[in-house]
């Protein structure tokens, strides 16, 4: 079952640090079978007050999304963004294409 590395970066200084951190993570995924399928862009406010952008990565399964996050390549770029943003990251796994909303409410 896939796993999803999500951030929700509220703050991101652009500058060179970030430009550096963006040319080299691609690097740092592919071995670990990771791609994106957010990353930040244009979206409609529904509801609530956000800010900010919406990054995920999509592993194929948690063990790789958390073998690339403790990665070297990952770590030493990984103070580029931290240092320069501020959010939430997360990993978490999808739902089989059969979920209903239901399921939650079964322990």
């Amino acid at each position: 079952m896939s796993t999803f590395a999500v951030a929700h970066l509220h703050e991101v200084k652009m500058g060179m640090e970030i430009v550096e951190y963006l040319k080299r993570i691609d690097a740092t995924l592919a071995p670990y079978g990771g791609h994106f399928v957010l990353h930040g862009g244009r979206y409609e406010l529904l509801e609530g007050d956000w800010r900010g952008d919406l990054v995920a990565i999509e592993f194929p399964n948690r063990d790789l999304a958390r073998a690339w996050y403790r990665s070297d390549a990952y770590q030493t770029i990984l103070p580029l963004r931290t240092e320069n943003s501020i959010g939430d990251v997360i990993l978490i796994d999808a739902v089989p294409a059969s979920h209903i909303a239901t399921d939650v409410l079964c322990g």
